[in-house]
């Protein structure tokens, strides 16, 4: 049975109508954070030593240049390459006969100048062995970690940067390049699992990769659209609070709630015209600081025609000025292009596309291969009822 919109219209109309009843406090709130920015703009060095004493319940950014800092688009090099990847899956099925997944990751590498052209690919991998389902710890002191759910996602990410940084080190070193990743650089969903799990999943699986990237000299960066990160309007919060230093679980006066629910892309579609990008900031996130050591995730945002996005960048690329112009320049370049999105990004995704019908089929190849082995299907039973008609 489908979804009955008919029941849903007057829930619809009254989320509008609080929207639009909203609005006027929204945009105050959206006034006083940028107030608050210009303020403090100058003051950043004053701030970031504020924010490393607080103690907050939200995530805040460190700032490392003047808040308003805007930086116009360098030149784009005459010849240059985009290399991108993305990926997208086949998850395990439990009600399924055979525990397994798919990984499809997709990759482009477009050249643009003197000798253009574009090489574009996906490469399927089938996952079913004990070690691929199942993260076991050392010495098996502690429990394993079955890959699924956000452990899975966290796989994925994994192995859309080795497959990045693969076809990085292939790259010839003398044309310009910029490596490109959708998503972000943290892999947030780490935090709260055991040691040995960020052991695999990061020390030998993402930041290897971004090391192996390191090493071949071309910078690395990740895209996020239309992001609805508060990193930096968070630390407008910090710098109202009249307290030193900030405790948000004992404070009892709230100021910072007066600009609590803007985003950072609503301060900078406002400060920022189009081809700029702001400053930098580092994110604070706890598994970046315990973890990426020389990977530390440092981010701006930039303004393209068509909307205002976060790229983030590992601090060997931030701290490097041509490198961090070359990011600039190469990722504008990629959204004009692009109708508003990197076009490496774009066509890797369409390389990855995994639809409903593949995964229908090959699901049906994987019975049928069992069947041609003589090897006893046991499906559940709610399995078996999605999969036939009996009304």
């Amino acid at each position: 049975m489908s979804l009955d919109l008919s029941k849903v219209v007057n829930q619809v109309s009254s989320m509008v109508t609080r929207l639009r009843d909203s609005a006027g406090d929204r945009q105050q709130r959206f006034h006083h954070a940028f107030e608050t920015l210009q303020k403090h703009a100058s003051a950043y060095e004053e701030l970031g030593r504020k924010i490393a004493g607080s103690k907050t319940t939200y995530l805040v950014a460190d700032p490392v240049e003047p808040l308003d800092k805007r930086y116009p688009a360098p030149p784009v090099p005459p010849d240059y390459a985009v290399l991108a990847t993305d990926g997208s899956q086949i998850e395990v099925d439990r009600h399924r006969s055979m525990r397994c997944y798919l990984l499809n990751i997709g990759s482009a590498m477009i050249r643009y100048g003197t000798s253009p052209g574009a090489t574009l690919q996906s490469s399927p991998q089938l996952y079913s062995d004990d070690k691929d389902l199942v993260i076991v710890p050392l010495g098996n002191s502690g429990r394993e970690q079955f890959i699924e759910g956000n452990l899975f996602n966290i796989k994925r990410s994994v192995e859309e940067c080795r497959s990045l940084a693969k076809l990085t080190e292939a790259m010839p070193p003398e044309i310009p390049g910029l490596s490109l990743m959708d998503g972000s650089l943290i892999l947030w969903n780490l935090e709260g699992y055991p040691d040995f799990v960020t052991e695999e999943m990061l020390q030998r699986g993402f930041l290897a990769c971004l090391e192996a990237m390191r090493r071949a000299g071309k910078p690395v960066a990740s895209y996020i659209s239309f992001p609805r990160s508060s990193d930096v309007v968070n630390a407008l919060r910090v710098a109202i609070c009249p307290h030193e230093p900030v405790d948000c679980d004992r404070c009892r006066t709230r100021e910072c709630q007066a600009v609590s629910g803007v985003q950072d892309r609503e301060l900078f579609l406002d400060l920022l015209a189009p081809g700029e990008r702001s400053a930098l900031f580092v994110s604070r996130s706890k598994v970046v600081e315990k973890h990426y050591g020389e990977h530390q995730v440092y981010f701006f945002y930039l303004k393209s025609e068509e909307e205002i996005a976060r790229v983030e960048i590992p601090r060997w690329v931030a701290t490097d000025t041509s490198k961090l112009e070359l990011v600039h320049s190469l990722i504008l370049d990629q959204c004009r292009r692009g109708q508003g999105y990197p076009v490496a990004l774009s066509e890797s995704h369409e390389q990855a596309v995994v639809t409903a019908a593949d995964k229908a089929e090959f699901w049906q190849l994987v019975e049928a291969s069992l069947i041609d082995e003589h090897v006893t299907l046991v499906n559940s039973a709610k399995s078996q009822s999605k999969r036939t008609r009996w009304l």
